[in-house]
C-alpha cells in the first residue's frame, strides 16, 4: 500500500495536531478520544467545552511525545469483509470528516475510523477520503480476499466502480490510492446505501467534520 496521503484541504494548527494523534493509533476513533481525555488535566476533554485550546494542544503535544500504539487487531472469521465508508461535510463546503467501519463477514465490527478532512471541504471529497481511509486500515491490518463496500455517494461510485476519471477536482492522489487498493483484493463490490439505509460510519465522519471545525490552537 502507499503511504495515505494528507489531506489537500486546511486544518487548523490544532486540528492537525489531533489528526496526527488519530494517525498514529491507526485512525481508531475511540482509541483516539480515550487517550486524548485521559492526558488533558482536570475534568475536560477532546469535546468539553470547559477544555481550552492551551490545555488541549499540551496534551495533544505530550501524547505525541509519547510512545501511542495501534489497538489489538481483532481476528475476522475468515477473509470476507464488509466496508462501511461515509463523508460528512458542513455547509459543502464546511468542515468536514471522513468516517469508516471495517466488519467480518459475520458484520462483526474489527475498527471503527474516523479523520478529519478539511475546514472548508465539499463533501464528495470527504467520501473519497473515507473509502481511501476505510481500504488502507483494511490491508495494513487483514489479508481480504472478498469486499463488500457500502457507499451512499453515487459520484464516487461512478468514478471508481465506473472506470470513470475523478468527476471531483483535487482527489487524484486519493483516487490513485483507492485504485492500488482494489487491484490488491481478488474480489471487490460495492452495495449502494440509499439516505434511508443505517450506516455505523455516519457517526464516525460526523466526529471527524467536528475535528475539523477546531480553531487555530
Amino acid at each position: 500500500m502507499t503511504e495515505d496521503p494528507l489531506p489537500a484541504e486546511h486544518l487548523s494548527p490544532l486540528a492537525t495536531l489531533i489528526e496526527e494523534v488519530l494517525a498514529d493509533v491507526g485512525y481508531e476513533m475511540p482509541a483516539a478520544t480515550d487517550a486524548i481525555n485521559d492526558a488533558v488535566p482536570g475534568h475536560g476533554g477532546l469535546f468539553d467545552p470547559e477544555t481550552s485550546s492551551t490545555e488541549l494542544r499540551d496534551a495533544l503535544e505530550e501524547l505525541l511525545a509519547s510512545e501511542l500504539t495501534h489497538p489489538p487487531i481483532p481476528e475476522p472469521t475468515d477473509d470476507t469483509f464488509v466496508l462501511y465508508v461515509d463523508g460528512s461535510s458542513r455547509g459543502n463546503p464546511g468542515p468536514a470528516g471522513a468516517g469508516a467501519v471495517i466488519m467480518d463477514a459475520e458484520e462483526n465490527q474489527l475498527a471503527r475510523l474516523s479523520r478529519p478532512v478539511g475546514s472548508r471541504t465539499g463533501n464528495n471529497t470527504a467520501e473519497y477520503v473515507a473509502l481511501q481511509l476505510g481500504l488502507a486500515e483494511l490491508l495494513t491490518r487483514y489479508e481480504p480476499r472478498r469486499l463488500d463496500v457500502h457507499i451512499d455517494s453515487m459520484t464516487v461510485i461512478h468514478d471508481v466502480w465506473g472506470g470513470d476519471d475523478p468527476t471531483v477536482s483535487g482527489v487524484e492522489a486519493y483516487s490513485e490510492a483507492i485504485m492500488v487498493a482494489l487491484a490488491n483484493i481478488p474480489d471487490h463490490q460495492y452495495t449502494h446505501l440509499a439516505d434511508s439505509d443505517p450506516n455505523p460510519a455516519d457517526a464516525l465522519a460526523t466526529v471527524g467534520a467536528d475535528i475539523a471545525a477546531f480553531g487555530p490552537g
